[in-house]
């Protein structure tokens, strides 16, 4: 039996359309319900939770940070001459997101200004893509700049940067440096200077309306730029000038690859110029050669040669370990020295000559043998006092400290080899401030370049003193190696160097370079190192060339012309050293008298007269006893120094001599007896002689050897200066 009430399936009936038009009206409420609370829990999300990340995304749509650049300080000379400044020019920026339709437009406008070859790369800047600010050209000059107009194209910026100026082109390039695009310092004083200098950026906020167009806001404070400092160098522009140029001469007559030339005042150690070449303009940096960008006097380390050879002098003169006077043999030039792979050699053939003599005619030999005296701690030590080894401090970027080997690190040559100059890198500036240290009598003095920091207003803000590092050498002992160098010139190996203006002192020096690890045969460096006026230094110039080749590669013939030139100049246009300076045929300089006594007259009375002092003998005998005035007595050279003599000749028929006794002496003054006996000598230590190798009162031929065992003296050894 079937059941009365069946389901619509079961009875095959149709669902009812109202029915399901409810269900699905339902689920519509229900999903809008939903989409309206998904909507408002987003708006609450981005108004309440993250409305500042919001309003700043605004802000960037309808405002523009626009910098107001800084102007970077000045840079002036010691005498307030401006080196280094910086004008306006005027730079074009793009805002993509509404110069983009106009991209074409800009492209061919600016192309036509600035160059075709740009025409795409304008093209490209001003549809970047997720980009508000890009540069279309930057530092334009404002005549140029005048043909377009910002007002032209929607989305274009101008503005007015600060471009450098370097006034005198390639002057001091090398020690000024340069500034990038942003006029960031990237070298010399404008990157070691750089805080000073650059000042702090200011900015304004502009508002954009819908068109793009920028207008100002009285909403936002305007940041106003603060100016850099400007800083005056103790650089003087004339003698920079002068230094330059003479360099170009010098190498342009030598036919050198390159050369560099440093001046600086003994007294205070300020930088009076600095000079490199090949020269680089600051202006236009991006043309120069890399290399030749970088600062040579304070980054490059070579080794001397006998320029080196006034830490020698020095060391000798200091311990009263040699006299000037005191005669060496210089083996006719060339020496053979056991343990070295190669003999020791002078370009002339000497004989005998005197330690004066040696210096002023650079005779390695002699140094060489003079090293033995000195022994490696005080040769050492000197090397150290003078600021070897170590960085100057001078307030420039990329200074080296050069290489000074500790004695327990030297090969058995070493000591011989760096008497003349090798086995020891120096920079140019470290060589200048020790001859420095002999022009001002002894005092090693820190080198600066930086004068005084000014604020905006010129105002003094810091100043930079004179500061004395340590005392190297007596006074007496710096007079006495200043007379060395004025005979160098005189009569020595600079005489290229003689002057009619004025009187100068120095020292050549001639190195061969090391190239691929060998000393060459072809290349060399040569350098003079002067100062003048001889009587009292005011200036210390040091010239130096690499690979001279047309005149000569030594120093006294490629270098030394080139400090004469530059000092005449300065003399000529300097009136406060024309005052300093007496005139070469007028005042007598005053000189400190050497200690003669203990040697034959006719080499005190030769050392006497060259210096240019009066001499009267009294007594028969052969050997000086007695002086006055006393040694290291200043007196003028016109002065008579008056010998005393005793004893008797020690030579006798067919060319025979008695060999004194020498033994309780010093080895100075067993020296000076050997000498006087005319017989050569091999010394062992150092110290006071303990022994001979030939009995006193023996009669031997003239120019026998004489070997002298010394006591050893231990010195010292600085380990921290």
């Amino acid at each position: 039996m079937n059941n009365a009430h069946n389901t619509p399936s079961q009875s095959g009936e149709k669902p009812d359309p109202a029915h399901q038009s409810l269900v699905r009206l339902l689920w519509l409420k229900i999903g809008l319900l939903i989409f309206f609370a998904v909507v408002a829990a987003r708006l609450v999300q981005i108004q309440v939770f993250e409305s500042a990340k919001y309003r700043e995304i605004a802000k960037k749509q309808y405002e523009v940070n626009v910098p107001l650049l800084a102007s970077r300080g000045n840079i002036y000379d010691r005498n307030g001459k401006i080196l280094v400044s910086s004008s306006m020019a005027v730079s074009y920026a793009a805002d993509p997101k509404f110069a983009a339709k106009d991209a074409e437009k800009i492209a061919d406008r600016f192309a036509r200004v600035f160059g075709e070859s740009r025409r795409s790369d304008y093209r490209a800047r001003s549809r970047k893509n997720n980009s508000r600010f890009v540069w279309l050209e930057r530092r334009a000059n404002p005549e140029t700049a005048a043909r377009i107009k910002a007002t032209e194209f929607d989305g274009i910026i101008q503005m007015n940067e600060p471009r450098r100026i370097y006034h005198y082109d390639h002057v001091a390039g090398q020690a000024l440096g340069f500034t990038d695009i942003d006029n960031n310092g990237l070298s010399g004083i404008e990157l070691e200077f750089e805080q000073q200098l650059k000042g702090k950026n200011g900015f304004l906020i502009m508002q954009r309306d819908g068109l793009g167009r920028k207008r100002p806001t009285v909403d936002y404070p305007r940041v106003e730029p603060i100016n850099g400092n400007n800083i005056v160098l103790t650089i003087d522009l004339d003698i920079q000038s002068v230094a330059e140029e003479e360099l170009k001469k010098g190498i342009e007559a030598n036919g050198a690859s390159s050369g560099l030339v440093l001046v600086l005042d003994p007294a205070t150690g300020e930088i009076l110029a600095m000079a490199s070449w090949p020269s680089i303009n600051p202006n236009y940096y991006q043309l120069a050669d890399p290399a030749a960008t970088k600062n040579r006097v304070i980054t490059d380390v070579f080794e001397p040669g006998s320029v080196f050879k006034v830490v020698t002098v020095s060391a000798a003169l200091e311990h009263k370990l040699i006299d000037p006077t005191q005669k060496f043999y210089a083996e006719k030039g060339k020496y053979v020295v056991k343990g070295r792979p190669k003999p020791i050699t002078d370009v002339h053939q000497y004989g005998m000559l005197t330690f004066r003599e040696a210096v002023e005619l650079s005779s390695n030999i002699v140094m060489a043998k003079a090293s033995d005296i000195i022994g490696a701690a005080n040769m050492y030590t000197t090397a150290r006092n003078y600021g070897f080894g170590t960085p100057t401090g001078l307030e420039l970027p990329g200074e080296v400290g050069g290489q000074l080997k500790r004695p327990n690190e030297w090969s058995r040559t070493t000591l011989n080899t760096m008497a003349y100059g090798y086995e020891v890198g120096v920079t140019p500036l470290q060589l200048a401030a020790a001859y420095a240290a002999v022009a001002n009598g002894g005092k090693l003095m820190r080198p600066y370049i930086l004068k005084q920091v000014l604020d905006e207003h010129n105002v003094v803000s810091s100043e930079t003193n004179a500061e004395v590092i340590r005392r190297v050498i007596s006074q007496s002992t710096a007079d006495t190696i200043r007379s060395f160098m004025r005979g160098v010139v005189e009569r020595g190996t600079a005489t290229a160097a003689k002057s009619a203006v004025v009187h100068i002192a120095g020292k050549t020096g001639t190195s061969r370079k090391i190239i691929d690890g060998r000393y060459s045969l072809s290349s060399y460096t040569a350098s003079f190192v002067g100062m003048f006026p001889a009587e009292n230094p005011q200036v210390v110039c040091l010239a130096m060339l690499d690979n001279p080749r047309k005149l000569g590669y030594y120093g006294g013939v490629a270098s030394a012309p080139i400090v004469k030139n530059i000092a005449e100049k300065v003399m000529a246009t300097s009136s406060a050293l024309a005052q300093a300076a007496p005139s070469p045929v007028g005042q007598e300089e005053l000189l400190t008298t050497p200690d003669v006594r203990a040697i034959e007259v006719e080499s005190a009375t030769r050392t006497l007269e060259a210096l240019g002092f009066e001499v009267e003998v009294t007594g028969e005998g052969i050997i000086v006893t007695k002086q006055a005035p006393e040694a290291g007595t200043r007196i003028a050279r016109s002065q008579t120094v008056r010998l005393a003599t005793s004893g008797v000749a020690t030579t006798v028929a067919g060319g025979y001599t008695i060999v004194p006794q020498l033994k309780g002496m010093s080895l100075r003054r067993a020296l000076n007896q050997l000498t006087a006996a005319r017989l050569d000598v091999k010394i062992e230590g150092s110290g006071l002689v303990a022994s001979q190798s030939i009995s006193a009162g023996t009669q031997v031929k003239v120019g026998t050897r004489v070997g002298i065992r010394c006591e050893a003296k231990r010195f010292p050894i600085m380990t921290s200066l």
